[in-house]
């Protein structure tokens, strides 16, 4: 039966993990995934030129810019479930315990609600001290304030959506979680704009129409599970929290989670720096810079979604060779898709610069930022690659060290020596030093543990 056959069986969609032609696998569950993140990343890049020029206020792209670090809190407590949901059933459903993933499945759930809710409570009350900790300035506070406070009632609904669209795919239907990021950027892309232009709503207009298409994505994606004839769904029973399964999502979820922690906590130093060095104009750049390279960084994320399933599964079955395939493939096309970012990045700043802005200082300032900060951005799809591939084989530890080498390990100590000797150039230069020393730190860990995989099987095959 061909690979992409409609008339799979939920038993076939599995199979096809262990036995399909590696390329044609990786490029099923892959496409699909990064042309819903892409998808999403081309919304968010609009989202923030419609902003941008809907509102002639130079200060609103400083608002906007520190609330992205306070939204990345929300995502991470989500991927703390859905990317640890989405691996262990990947590696149970490898090893044929249906009963395991349905457990899963369903604990996820309760956890998904109580944290969302537990998190959404306590930014609503303390929204304002903490904005001013990830910069807000007195110019830029009002608009960040505004936005994050309409934004938060839908961010359970995203965390919902983005941990059971993992699931989704990981179950063998990427081609319809491709789907649920085209429903939800979709309908983001006409409401903001309706909203700020038509209905004059401002800022919060971006906001309202946000929720509303998580509420309709949240509902598409958890429909899915409710239907019998799927590879998975909800099954009476599964419900009832199980510690042991709850440590285990916990545990693999680590590494996505601190990632998002981390760049949190990073963007809050980043940005009062700039502060510093540049005011709110430096601070407007990072809007440019992160949107910009978002758009790259989703690609690769695309990939490693599809490749979460393949390795997970095949690693599972013991199929070592697939493994490693698989990996490599990855990597290749990880690399080649942040290299384009690398030199689109160092070639044409002002395009991209005037396309989110109105300001000709806040223009210039983004130009140097993304001269500097994407010398070595063609590294970073090796290294999100190499992150991923310890995450979907479940070892957690090593993930969650990778993931903080390049965002507390390197930049930390970078941002106290750099800034004070060559100002704001110093905290632009920062991002590049961090990415090529994890890089090479990302390279010495998989050399070693693929070392350790092969000596293990040749110890079990005598």
């Amino acid at each position: 039966m061909p690979i992409n056959a409609t008339t799979e069986t939920p038993h076939e969609r599995l199979q096809e993990l262990g036995n399909a032609k590696i390329w044609r696998l990786l490029l099923k569950y892959s496409l699909p995934a990064v042309v819903g993140t892409v998808v999403t990343a081309v919304y968010n890049i609009i989202d923030s030129i419609v902003i941008g020029h809907a509102i002639d206020d130079p200060n609103v792209v400083s608002g906007i810019a520190v609330t992205f670090p306070v939204m990345n809190l929300g995502t991470a407590l989500g991927m703390l479930i859905g990317a640890g949901a989405a691996t262990r059933v990947s590696i149970v459903m490898g090893q044929d315990n249906k009963r395991q993933a349905e457990i899963i499945l369903g604990n996820s759930v309760q956890l998904t609600i109580f944290i969302g809710i537990t998190y959404i409570t306590l930014f609503a009350i303390f929204i304002t001290p903490i904005l001013k900790m990830f910069g807000a300035s007195p110019n830029s506070l009002p608009y960040a304030r505004e936005f994050m406070l309409w934004i938060l009632p839908g961010m359970v609904l995203m965390n919902l959506t983005f941990s059971y669209n993992n699931i989704m795919r990981a179950t063998g239907y990427p081609s319809r979680a491709m789907y649920t990021n085209m429903i939800g950027a979709g309908m983001n892309a006409i409401l903001a704009p309706l909203f700020l232009f038509g209905f004059k709503w401002g800022i919060k207009g971006a906001a309202i129409a946000t929720d509303i298409s998580m509420l309709v994505t949240a509902f598409f994606v958890m429909s899915h599970f409710f239907k019998k004839d799927v590879t998975l769904h909800f099954v009476r029973g599964t419900f009832k929290l199980d510690w042991k399964v709850i440590r285990a999502i916990l545990y693999i979820g680590m590494s996505p989670f601190l990632i998002n922690v981390a760049g949190s906590a990073i963007n809050a130093i980043v940005n009062n720096s700039l502060l510093k060095y540049g005011g709110d104009d430096a601070i407007a750049s990072v809007v440019v810079f992160n949107r910009f390279v978002t758009i790259f960084v989703f690609v690769v994320i695309g990939i490693c979604q599809g490749m979460q399933p393949i390795l997970g599964y095949n690693y599972g079955s013991g199929k070592l060779d697939r493994l490693f395939a698989t990996l490599r493939l990855a990597i290749v096309s990880g690399v080649c898709v942040t290299s384009i970012g690398s030199l689109v990045g160092a070639f044409n700043p002002g395009i991209i610069a005037a396309a989110f802005m109105q300001d000709e200082a806040q223009i210039n300032c983004a130009i140097n930022c993304l001269r500097i900060t994407t010398i070595t951005f063609w590294m970073v799809g090796f290294q999100i690659v190499g992150t991923n591939f310890f995450q979907s084989l479940g070892m957690a530890g090593r993930a969650v060290f990778l993931s903080l080498t390049r965002q507390i390990i390197f930049m930390i100590p970078m941002l106290l020596i750099l800034p004070p000797r060559f100002g704001l150039d110093g905290v632009w230069s920062c991002y590049p030093v961090c990415d090529f020393a994890a890089a090479v730190v990302t390279a010495i860990m998989l050399i070693v543990q693929i070392k350790k995989i092969k000596r293990k099987k040749l110890e079990l095959a005598v």
